[in-house]
């Protein structure tokens, strides 16, 4: 594949058909798989630093850091599925095997809080919640990715579909969230934590099952070979040619008799179009004297143009994955000190109920939930006739005001905060940390909808833009390192947690204590803001100078094959 293909990371279409299945019937089934994991997600890390802190009794400190090195590992662990999906087994088998070990760690999570020993509890606990990483590992990476692969691309309709399935993907996981942080959180906080994790359990097994009933409607692809390879011969030839300059196009390798004989075939078959990022990768695909004499192409000395941009688009991704690492610092919080502040006021709805802490996520769902189909029917074709673009503004912009909004809601938060506390030193509870304040928990909603707003157009372009902007062969992988994000910047928070603890600690005034009463969470709210606002205009600055994908129907006439020497210096 990759000595003899145009396109290194793609399957050879003429080895590898196109089957006529797919498109929304088959897509369904494979967002049910989904909705179920989301649904236990959701279920398990809404309500997790409760357990950690109540039932575990851990300190807030160290079970907001848990909770947060749990997510990130969950995040990072698709880095791994990924390269086994695309090298190995394929997408398919991929979710089949990882969504079985996700099936197992929730039934070993239900033993261990119910027949497991007082003793043994939390190691097992821990063990079990690691289990699921490994499963969302081979997760995460492949289902959004296998079901937008059900779509298209050559086909117009399909095209639009695909543009459209994102939106209402991401809707269907904020359902599932949605109803979790309702359902299962009140039945862990109210009944039982056996039943809760029970439910879970149950679900995913339910989604196992729908995802199989759609097996013969997918179009299944197989792996690729390791991506990695192609991106290494890419590095190892530029490095050997250091010293070797184009004299003019005809120098350029452009693919071997087999692929330039197939394009001409299929015309339509996309050539990506050479930019002038990363110059020094071009050095790759040009043809020197040893090439041109050469009877076999020799691909750790030769690239093809694919083969270079598509290394180049990767390279390109990367900075913009960099600066958006504070945002899920910011979103992180919602999982842990969010919690806790809701935990610490006044929750009750009626003489005879009391909403449970971490179901304030909801109104997270809600806002995604209106903001949605507001911005893919209302806001999109406005925005379509007003700037011209077909999506009505271009990813990175999306992704830009989910990063501005996350600013104010950290900003929100904290002055919250600082209400909260005023009010306990009104009414002489600043020294008492279990006591319910007399304040409302809806002072916490503002903070709650800016989130889900700043999701609506953060997540949702992230999702669009490390799939649209990755090549084909190496989606998976760029499914997984959107996730990852989430996964360093859980990792980010802990650590920003730990130096604010150090910090504060040394002059005696802790900020983020166990009595919130007297912390300074606040603070450490405007810490975040700071932070994220330099983020933000790091990450104007790299995406100003973003070069997206370009595609040409054919390559230019002018391309020669291995033999036209390169002028060398």
């Amino acid at each position: 594949m990759a000595e003899n293909g145009h396109q290194l990371f793609s399957l050879n279409p003429s080895t590898h058909p196109k089957p006529s299945r797919g498109g929304w019937n088959a897509a369904i089934f494979i967002i049910f798989v989904e909705l179920a994991e989301r649904f236990a997600f959701f279920g398990l890390a809404g309500n997790l630093i409760m357990y950690l802190t109540n039932e575990l009794h851990q300190p807030t400190a160290m079970a907001a850091k848990n909770v947060n090195m749990w997510m990130g590992v969950s995040s990072l662990f698709p880095l791994v599925g990924a390269v086994v999906a695309d090298s190995y087994l394929g997408r398919f088998k991929t979710i089949i095997f990882s969504s079985s070990i996700y099936l197992m760690g929730m039934v070993l999570l239900c033993l261990s809080v119910s027949v497991v020993p007082p003793h043994y509890r939390e190691a097992i606990f821990f063990v079990s919640l690691y289990i699921l990483a490994v499963g969302e590992g081979g997760h995460k990476p492949c289902v959004q990715t296998f079901a937008a692969d059900q779509f298209d691309e050559d086909s117009e309709e399909e095209r639009k579909a695909k543009s459209s399935f994102f939106n209402w993907w991401y809707l269907a996981i904020v359902i599932a969230g949605t109803v979790a942080s309702l359902v299962v959180i009140y039945i862990q906080d109210n009944v039982s934590w056996v039943i809760g994790y029970g439910v879970l359990a149950a679900v995913i097994a339910a989604g196992i099952i729908l995802f199989l009933l759609g097996i013969r409607s997918y179009r299944k692809q197989g792996p690729l070979g390791s991506p990695f390879t192609a991106v290494a011969q890419v590095f190892a030839a530029a490095a050997r040619k250091w010293r070797v300059k184009e004299t003019h196009d005809w120098d350029v390798y452009y693919g071997d008799e087999r692929s330039e004989t197939h394009m001409e075939a299929q015309p339509n078959h996309k050539t990506l179009a050479r930019t002038k990022q990363f110059r020094f990768l071009d050095k790759a695909m040009i043809i020197d004297s040893l090439d041109a004499s050469s009877k076999t192409r020799n691909p750790w000395r030769l690239c093809s143009i694919n083969q270079v941009e598509e290394v180049k688009l990767v390279l390109r991704l990367i900075p913009i994955w960099l600066s958006c690492l504070m945002f899920n610092v910011v979103q992180s919080q919602l999982h842990t000190y969010y919690t806790k502040q809701g935990s610490k006021m006044n929750r009750s709805m009626g003489p005879h109920f009391q909403l449970p802490p971490a179901s304030l996520k909801v109104f997270v769902g809600i806002t995604i939930l209106i903001t949605v189909p507001i911005y893919d029917r209302i806001f999109v074709p406005m925005a379509r006739k007003l700037f011209g673009h077909p999506a009505g503004i271009t990813v990175l912009q999306r992704i830009g005001v989910g990063l501005f909004l996350s600013i104010l809601n950290v900003v929100a938060a904290a002055l919250v905060e600082a209400k909260r506390v005023s009010v306990a030193k009104q009414h002489d509870l600043l020294d008492n940390p279990k006591a319910i304040i007399p304040i409302r928990v809806w002072w916490l909603l503002p903070q709650y909808l800016i989130c889900g707003l700043s999701d609506t157009f953060a997540v949702v372009g992230l999702q669009e833009l490390f799939y649209d902007q990755m090549p084909e062969g190496l989606r998976s992988l760029g499914a997984a390192a959107y996730i990852s994000i989430l996964g360093v910047g859980s990792f980010l928070s802990s650590a920003i947690i730990s130096l604010v603890q150090g910090i504060s600690s040394k002059s005696g005034d802790e900020w983020l204590g166990d009595n919130l009463n007297r912390a300074h969470l606040d603070y450490f709210y405007w810490v975040l803001a700071g932070l994220s606002a330099l983020n933000l205009c790091v990450y104007l600055w790299t995406a100003k100078g973003f070069v997206y994908k370009k595609v040409e129907a054919q390559k230019p006439t002018g391309a020669k094959k291995a033999g036209t020497r390169a002028g060398e210096v």
